[in-house]
């Protein structure tokens, strides 16, 4: 991957939807330690570095929604995209069990280089696409989860649904996923669905805009043929969500 801090796929203007996804790469820029968190190869291919996965799905049901993709090409670990630039765990030092070398001493000038370099240009960048796809823009976040912890007892769920206490979307594309029977489906969970000036919050929850945040167990989509499946299995829930939630309005 190059050094650039966000990568797009697809075209404004063709539909309502946009795909996000903030965790869509384990590149370390070179300006970073010389491009080196200190970590092995097999964490940098963990979740902790960035949702495997992730990307894959958000390109392919971008596709089918015929909606533009954006994706953070920057580890989690270099600066997390999905935090406030006021959170704790903007840069982390510590995650699921493994320290992370090349953050230990990170000072306030390492934060803001990497805010100033990564961060910041993929949030503008983000804005921009979704005031290019107008007024009406629905915002589908793609993340994936590991389905173990360190520690912790094993997740259930093959897919979670996180969004605010008032967003009307996300309670639909919960009711489309959970209709055929075979899915265990977070509703809210592994994790909370707010997370005050997380990506969510930034782009579609202060600015009025409908959106759902979707949590993929990855071990469910390593493979491009997974990716494919669920993606195909997500647009039309997603599509049938939508046209529930506006026949309402």
């Amino acid at each position: 991957m190059t050094e650039t801090p966000y990568f797009t796929e697809g075209q404004p203007g063709n539909s309502r939807w946009l795909v996000t996804c903030d965790h869509a790469s384990n590149h370390v820029p070179g300006f970073v330690n010389g491009g080196d968190l200190g970590l092995p190869a097999a964490d940098m291919a963990r979740h902790i570095a960035y949702d495997p996965g992730a990307w894959g799905v958000s390109t392919a049901l971008a596709r089918l929604l015929d909606a533009p993709a954006i994706g953070a090409n920057f580890s989690r670990l270099v600066i997390d995209p999905n935090r406030g630039e006021d959170d704790p765990t903007l840069l982390m030092r510590l995650y699921d069990g493994t320290l992370i070398p090349a953050n230990r001493h990170a000072d306030e000038a390492e934060r803001e280089a990497r805010l100033a370099a990564c961060y910041r240009p993929y949030h503008r960048a983000l804005a921009d696409l979704a005031r290019a796809q107008g007024p009406d823009v629905v915002i589908v976040a793609v993340h994936s989860f590991t389905p173990q912890l360190r520690g912790r007892p094993p997740r259930p769920w093959q897919i979670g649904i996180l969004y605010p206490e008032a967003e009307r979307l996300s309670p639909e594309v919960i009711r489309g996923l959970v209709a055929p029977g075979d899915l265990t489906v977070g509703d809210n969970e592994p994790y909370t669905g707010y997370l005050p000036g997380d990506a969510i919050d930034t782009h579609a929850t202060r600015e009025g805009r409908l959106n759902t945040l979707i949590e993929l167990r990855n071990d469910l989509i390593a493979t491009e043929a997974q990716q494919q499946a669920w993606a195909e299995r997500l647009a039309p829930v997603l599509t049938e969500a939508l046209a529930r939630v506006e026949a309402r309005a």
